[in-house]
């Protein structure tokens, strides 16, 4: 039995070793070694994860608490779903997390409103942790109660997301810095401030948008042999290698990150933001991570989501579709309508009665 402080240092060993030898020979060692419990046991050793509900309404930075919260939890804690309306009833959104075929929970979600300026501001994240679940814990701790904070939030948000994205990146880092562990996350977060949307993201989870009824990708999955990403990698010295899949020095799958200390250098936590206008043609938005991604394409989501008429209903759709299809990881989604006919229809009921109220007092 390994004692916790080898138990990364193995794996990451044995990558490398499987990457530079090969499958087959790699096999053959391990016999010869007799060592296939104790790497066996090293795997199951890392990634085991603590499961919490991850719906935040406390942080320091909110002003105001998500409005009907309703939430489903299993025994084992496996299966989490919910869903809650805004009080002017521009939005409602459900969001559903599934352990799946994966022996731990490494997603993490976040999801938290508040008033900034006068302008209502809601916050919906989806974390994916890899090599463990600290640094996608932490992200739903902290991220968007640093954004929230930041002096810039108001005035330049797509400024005050690159900096605070960058910012939780080395607090995570500082934290780890005593351990042995090299934990990484995901973000694919968005953020909407009075009416206009900012999506960030940073590693394979995706966001995509149903506009007019077309599925439109707001984030593009960093993987390594994005021309790009490879060009950027390989600037830094690294190299992109094929270890079963395109990774960044043969161990790591996607080529933005947070955390993953020994990748550093070349797996950066710098997002990759959009920004739009919220209009009457954008319908839904669906933010998942890539345990959903690997196996439903971005129509097949909107199309599944647009036949619920509840978005918790089409949040769990979408991670129970995902299942049947195969998906061997953890499966997290955030689905949010926009009900911009209902808006407008109670500001008019409430405009209506407030005149009829005024009406009788003058009489």
């Amino acid at each position: 039995m390994l004692c916790s402080s080898c138990e990364r240092f193995v794996v990451f060993q044995a990558v490398n070793i499987y990457t530079h030898i090969g499958g087959r020979q790699f096999i053959k060692l391990v016999k010869s070694l007799n060592a296939t419990r104790c790497i066996s046991y090293s795997w199951n050793s890392l990634y085991k994860a603590r499961r919490t509900m991850m719906v935040d309404t406390t942080g320091a930075a909110a002003k105001g608490p998500v409005v009907e919260v309703s939430q489903e939890k299993d025994d084992n804690g496996g299966y989490a779903s919910g869903g809650w309306k805004s009080e002017d009833g521009k939005l409602s959104c459900g969001y559903s997390s599934f352990r799946g075929k994966r022996a731990t929970m490494e997603d993490f979600y976040d999801i938290q409103t508040s008033e900034v300026d006068g302008k209502t501001v809601c916050l919906f994240g989806i974390f994916d942790g890899h090599g463990g679940s600290r640094a996608a814990e932490f992200l739903k701790g902290h991220l968007f109660q640093n954004l929230m904070k930041h002096p810039s939030f108001s005035t330049d948000t797509k400024l005050s997301i690159r900096e605070t994205y960058q910012q939780t990146d080395m607090d995570f880092l500082d934290s780890e810095k005593d351990t042995f562990r090299d934990d990484g996350s995901t973000a694919s977060t968005a953020v909407l401030v009075g009416n206009h949307l900012y999506v960030a993201n940073v590693g394979d989870s995706r966001t995509i948008i149903s506009k007019s009824g077309k599925a439109i990708a707001l984030s593009e999955d960093h993987k390594p042999n994005r021309t790009d990403e490879r060009r950027r990698i390989e600037s830094a010295g690294g190299v992109v290698m094929w270890a079963g899949t395109w990774r960044v020095g043969g161990v790591l799958a996607m080529s933005r990150a947070f955390g993953n200390r020994m990748l550093k250098q070349f797996v950066v936590a710098e997002p990759e933001i959009q920004d739009q206008e919220i209009d009457e043609e954008l319908e839904l938005l669906v933010l998942a991570s890539d345990g959903l991604w690997d196996v439903v394409p971005n129509e097949d989501a909107i199309s599944l989501a647009q036949a619920e008429e509840e978005p918790e209903a089409a949040a769990r759709k979408l991670t129970e579709t995902a299942f049947t299809r195969g998906s061997a990881d953890n499966i997290t989604c955030i689905v949010v309508k926009f009900h911009h006919n209902k808006a407008e229809a109670e500001v008019k009921f409430h405009h209506h009665n407030k005149a009829e109220a005024e009406g009788s007092q003058q009489g």
